[in-house]
């Protein structure tokens, strides 16, 4: 057999055919509520600039004036020669916001989970992980050496099943999202530490969609659920509401210690550019003088739910700006995504592996720099596209 022989995907081969393959569109503008894609003006619906904060003009002007001071990388790993004062700033403001003794910092998220958990699990060790958590966290149950345990989704039952078959003298590693990316609900933290500490667990949270949306100030799911304290290790990333590029982890001094020492993700791999760093940080101060910032959002996203229901179209129920659109089969969301692109809104069209076969979507995120209006047009193209579908397979579960 030639190892190139798999190297065709017939989704995306009949979606090309059709004319609807919903991949790399260029952007020819800037990040924000509205952008131009491929010439022509489209409401921006499949971002993750939660904040809005890409375009502030605070946030480019630290990101220039670290670039002039610092130059445009670090050429190195954080552990040798790629360590700057600008990091470490950083990495004390952002463990002080998030109440947390330390915080270490990746060059992006999706390194993030691969570093903290491959670094923290060993062999013997057993992670009992969402199975609608994100890529990262698999991968990073992948290299670590401990053996992975997935119970089903915000399913606190299954997960104590699987806790209880652990052996006795095994370490226990809960992970998962706190704000679930393709969903948009929230983890059942209050449930998951107790069990915790029922059987001797620690519970890592990913905070990638959580951060800057949910919580006291935008402190993310553990403040949300006023557990900060419960939780032992809080991932995130910077590519959302801090505008920029990266990822940390934050916890007690002892383990982050320990990561920053052991981590290969870490170790071996160039620090976040000065730009970056710079970004992040001056987004995160913009968030600490705004905390009203993530509660526009979440009235913005409830505004939108309202619009979309009110017009006959199916969503899953939550607070967050994550709203899934259930299209249901894999054809026809790649033909909705498509009327709804060339109509002049753009969403991200999420086919397996990301989501069960029969439950396809269109997912839909928003910004606190969106308006009502901009938001009630795309509602009424929304309704064009979509209203009053009542199209559901057989295989799916209705929402």
């Amino acid at each position: 057999m030639d190892l190139f022989d798999k190297c065709s995907i017939e989704i995306l081969d009949r979606s090309r055919e059709m004319g609807v393959y919903p991949y790399f569109h260029r952007l020819e503008s800037r990040q924000d509520v509205e952008v131009i894609m491929e010439g022509k003006r489209r409401i921006m619906l499949g971002s993750n600039n939660y904040l809005g904060l890409t375009t502030h003009p605070r946030v480019i002007k630290a990101g220039v004036e670290a670039l002039e001071r610092y130059g445009s990388g670090c050429s190195g790993s954080r552990f040798l020669n790629g360590t700057l004062e600008l990091h470490v700033e950083f990495e004390e403001e952002l463990a002080e916001f998030l109440h947390k003794e330390d915080v270490m910092t990746f060059s992006t998220g999706f390194q993030s989970n691969l570093g903290i958990i491959s670094a923290i699990v060993g062999r013997g060790d057993y992670i009992l992980c969402d199975k609608e958590n994100h890529a990262s966290i698999y991968d990073g149950c992948k290299l670590s050496y401990g053996k992975m345990l997935r119970y089903r989704h915000n399913d606190m039952q299954d997960l104590e099943q699987k806790l209880a078959s652990v052996p006795d003298d095994a370490g226990r590693l809960i992970v998962t999202d706190g704000v679930f990316s393709m969903g948009g609900d929230i983890c059942d933290l209050p449930t998951i530490v107790e069990l915790a500490e029922k059987y001797g667990a620690r519970v890592m949270v990913d905070d990638a969609h959580g951060l800057g949306v949910i919580g006291d100030g935008g402190r993310g799911t553990a403040e949300y659920f006023g557990l900060t304290d419960k939780v032992d290790i809080i991932m995130g990333t910077f590519s959302k509401s801090l505008a920029s590029l990266g990822g940390y982890m934050a916890g007690d001094r002892r383990v982050v210690e320990y990561v920053r020492h052991t981590s290969r993700p870490f170790i071996f791999c160039a620090s976040i550019p000065p730009a970056s760093c710079a970004t992040a940080m001056e987004a995160l101060r913009i968030l600490k003088e705004q905390p009203e910032l993530p509660q526009r959002l979440l009235e913005l996203a409830a505004h939108m739910r309202k619009g979309l229901r009110e017009r006959g179209i199916r969503i899953r129920d939550s607070i967050t700006p994550i709203i899934p659109i259930y299209t249901y089969e894999a054809t026809r969301t790649l033909i909705k995504a498509k009327e709804l692109y060339d109509s002049g809104v753009y969403v991200n069209p999420v086919l397996p592996p990301a989501t069960n076969p029969a439950e396809c979507l269109l997912r839909t995120s928003y910004m606190a720099t969106h308006t009502e209006a901009l938001l009630d047009e795309a509602l009424e193209i929304f309704e064009k596209v979509l209203g009053n579908d009542d199209y559901v397979p057989d295989t799916a579960e209705v929402v």
